[in-house]
């Protein structure tokens, strides 16, 4: 096995038990689960071997299970459809009923609860069109393939009174009663990859569509818009994030255009244009990461605040904040944002570039409290670096950034910065790209943390560590020619630096 491998089974393990308990309701878990690990069976050397002795992939698909499969499609005449006609997807089908006395009906329903329609949206009681007294009773007809019950069922129905015979009713379905993804199922090309799922901000859904969907994006976004309440807009990605600004070019699909939101993260409320600053919300389990390892009385540094999903819940913390974006847009929410929140005397907000932020603020602010600490205090220095596509690339500023001796070892400034990885061994990469920025080694001296899997060979990480002393600091030394305070010891990697 590589170290890559390992890497991404270890987090495709996590995927697997997420999807196991989402699917769980549905009975489709086992099914769910091994098809999923399948996915990865082509880059874990014997995996596939193991996966194809599991009877998922000797199971015989039955009759029944086609037919139980097309009972939910709409209409095949939908297929290639590009703008949204939802009266084509209207269709009858037929399922199994049973007739009873509407005063038992409440009772049956317990008593049958695993044999009943269960669909979202579909009434599994219906009047008898024949008898005012009696209603039918939809069963699943995945539960009842035959049209015919079980031996239980039909105990049930004896101790019940009522009769065990099964009709068949014509059902009538609507677009209103197929979910998202079985409509675009029907709709796109068969065998073509379907996308339903997206990152909701406010009452904007974003998606990344692939180029062969881009012909149904604006059916995409109206049926997205129809089955997600609260959904008003959708918009499409029309170009990757490499600008200065870590912005991008969108389309509005569907709905109205109005792209200032409102989110909340972690009980805390932003707003926010997404048309103009970067906001992620799958970020959100990382921004409470790293919040959990602050305490009230620490400084953080954020030097790519953004709209301030850090500096904001640090403030709240009682934390002191630093925080800086060179977005101008990214910095007049991050104000507005702290005022909000009621935290905007708790945080001093920058509009900079990210290394003029190290070299200026952050350096003056180390520079007169490093020395002031106490082996008893328990304040503690924090930079957060969220830009991982360049932020490692910011780390050398961090060599021989102060001058004088060393603090104590305990308030040395703790980096939390983020990196893309696409190499076989993520970790390792991050850590040596790392080490080659500050100049030194960090083996045993930092934590590599997966954040997300961004693509399937693109992961983003955050690595942590505390700046060693001899990186962070330039000691003076005597000299024989000129007063100490005259003379700088220089190492050779760094003798023609200029100091401040």
């Amino acid at each position: 096995f590589s170290s890559r491998t390992l890497w991404r089974f270890g987090y495709s393990a996590r995927l697997l038990k997420t999807n196991h308990f989402r699917t769980a309701a549905s009975n489709t878990s086992f099914p769910a689960v091994w098809m999923l690990l399948a996915q990865y069976s082509g880059r874990i050397p014997g995996l596939f071997v193991v996966v194809k002795k599991t009877s998922f992939f000797t199971m015989p698909e039955t009759v029944e299970d086609k037919a139980n499969l097309e009972l939910y499609l709409p209409h095949p005449e939908v297929r290639g459809m590009t703008r949204l006609n939802r009266e084509a997807f209207r269709k009858t089908v037929v399922v199994p009923v049973l007739k009873v006395k509407k005063e038992i009906v409440n009772t049956l329903l317990k008593s049958l609860k695993h044999t009943v329609l269960q669909r979202p949206g579909l009434k599994r009681v219906v009047e008898d069109p024949e008898d005012e007294d009696s209603r039918l009773v939809i069963l699943d007809p995945y539960k009842i393939p035959e049209f015919s019950l079980g031996e239980s069922e039909q105990e049930v129905l004896k101790q019940l009174n009522v009769c065990p015979e099964v009709c068949k009713y014509n059902l009538e379905l609507t677009y209103e009663n197929f979910k998202s993804e079985e409509i675009l199922r029907a709709v796109l090309p068969e065998g073509q990859e379907v996308t339903s799922g997206f990152s909701r901000v406010g009452h904007i859904a974003h998606f990344n569509l692939r180029d062969h969907q881009l012909p149904y994006r604006h059916l995409i976004g109206q049926v997205i818009i129809d089955k997600n309440p609260g959904i008003t807009c959708v918009v499409n990605k029309t170009n990757i994030i490499d600008n200065t600004y870590r912005n991008f070019q969108m389309e509005v699909l569907a709905g109205d255009s109005k792209l200032v939101t409102k989110v909340k993260e972690n009980n805390i409320v932003y707003e926010l244009d997404f048309s103009k600053v970067y906001w992620n919300p799958r970020l959100s389990t990382e921004h409470s990461r790293i919040i959990e390892l602050l305490k009230p009385g620490d400084v953080l540094f954020d030097v790519f605040a953004g709209i301030g999903p850090f500096a904001v819940p640090a403030a709240k913390k009682k934390c002191r904040v630093f925080a800086n974006d060179l977005n101008p847009e990214s910095y007049n929410w991050l104000m507005r944002n702290c005022k909000l929140n009621k935290v905007d005397n708790k945080i001093k907000a920058f509009n900079m570039d990210g290394r003029d932020f190290l070299l200026g603020p952050v350096r003056e602010e180390l520079r007169k409290e490093l020395p002031l600490l106490k082996e008893e205090q328990k304040t503690s220095f924090h930079i957060v670096m969220n830009l991982p596509a360049s932020a490692i690339e910011f780390l050398d500023v961090f060599r021989h950034l102060l001058v004088g001796e060393p603090c104590s070892a305990a308030g040395l400034p703790t980096v939390h910065c983020y990196g893309f990885s696409k190499h076989d061994d993520p970790a390792k990469d991050i850590q040596e790209r790392a080490e080659a920025s500050l100049g030194t080694s960090l083996e045993g001296r930092c934590s590599t943390y997966l954040v997300r899997n961004v693509s399937p060979n693109k992961e983003m990480l955050c690595i942590s560590f505390q700046i060693p002393a001899d990186v962070l600091y330039k000691r003076p030394c005597p000299d024989e020619a000129k007063p100490a305070s005259k003379r700088l010891c220089t190492s050779k990697d760094f003798s023609e630096e200029k100091l401040e």
